[in-house]
């Protein structure tokens, strides 16, 4: 993955900001849908165009990642997407954000298309260790469908334990395209398989390692647990999508309101954790934030 510009701005809470912010039913928290609507489509462009003004007044470059996180078989069969709705939806998805780093590419001191994965089962529990060859299988049709639509990486989100990650590489690798992985942690800074984050990511670089890694879905607290001690590793992480709130992954999950956190703690506690972050290139949001957010992360906001 060629990172020419010195920093990249990523997204928010893109499922968050869509249901809580502007009005959307996303029946398993799946964004992807919305390309196949005219509105969803509309509401998709300005969405990112508030991301596109930060990385603007921030000097940086901007990663247009699709909306794409929950299009694979387990979650998208449940609303109705078969294999071939799923392998047009997942190219269509790239095309769609490459018509946007197009069209604002000018504005910006780089612009990279992504096409975002997330974990076959829930984002938030690991109940079994995932056996490393069937996620490769797994998730290989929505890579080979990023690779033909002409996609510049694959990212995956929200991953929960190293054999996922590990199959999903694999995968990446042989459709030939760059790929991060991006582990999430639980408020005592492991996984939610339970594995500390340095040794995930030892795990992983030993036997299929991804061009970097990221830490998504955690309040910048929970990261700060999981840096503890620190180690080589921390070097890896070039990428933090923090959570606003500093709930648990269970209590969000029985939440009805949206937690938004506290705009100036969340860029104040994750400025601690990124002076630790010798490489980190990368900063967007998760659940609960928006461009507000991550115009603070960046020191250019919060913008209205």
């Amino acid at each position: 993955m060629d990172l020419s510009a010195p920093h990249y701005v990523a997204d928010g809470g893109l499922e968050t900001d869509l249901i809580y912010n502007i009005g959307w039913d996303l029946p398993e928290f799946a964004s992807f849908p919305l390309l196949d609507s005219q509105q969803g489509r509309d509401d998709l462009r300005r969405y990112y165009a508030r991301y596109v003004d930060v990385a603007r007044a921030a000097g940086a470059g901007f990663l247009v990642e699709t909306p794409t996180w929950r299009s694979n078989p387990d979650h998208a069969t449940a609303i109705g997407y078969g294999p071939y709705d799923l392998a047009r939806i997942n190219s269509e998805a790239v095309v769609f954000a490459r018509e946007i780093a197009d069209a604002e590419g000018d504005r910006l001191a780089d612009v990279l298309v992504g096409g975002v994965l997330g974990p076959r089962a829930d984002g938030y529990l690991s109940e079994a260790p995932t056996d490393p060859d069937e996620a490769e299988a797994y998730h290989r049709p929505q890579l080979e469908a990023f690779a033909t639509a002409g996609a510049d990486y694959a990212v995956a989100y929200t991953l929960t334990d190293p054999g996922e990650a590990i199959g999903l590489v694999r995968a990446a690798r042989d459709c030939g395209l760059p790929v991060a992985v991006s582990f999430t942690v639980e408020t005592d800074g492991r996984l939610p398989s339970g594995d500390a984050l340095g040794d995930a990511i030892q795990r992983v670089d030993a036997t299929a390692a991804p061009d970097h890694y990221l830490v998504n879905c955690a309040h910048p607290t929970h990261i700060a647990e999981a840096l503890a001690g620190g180690g080589s590793w921390s070097d890896r992480i070039v990428g933090l999508r923090p959570n606003a709130s500093k709930l648990s992954h269970a209590e969000l999950d029985a939440c009805n309101e949206l937690d938004q956190g506290d705009v100036g703690e969340l860029a104040a506690t994750h400025s601690l954790i990124a002076a630790d972050l010798p490489n980190l290139r990368i900063v967007g949001g998760c659940c609960g934030t928006d461009h507000r957010h991550v115009a603070s992360l960046w020191g250019v906001g919060p913008a209205d």
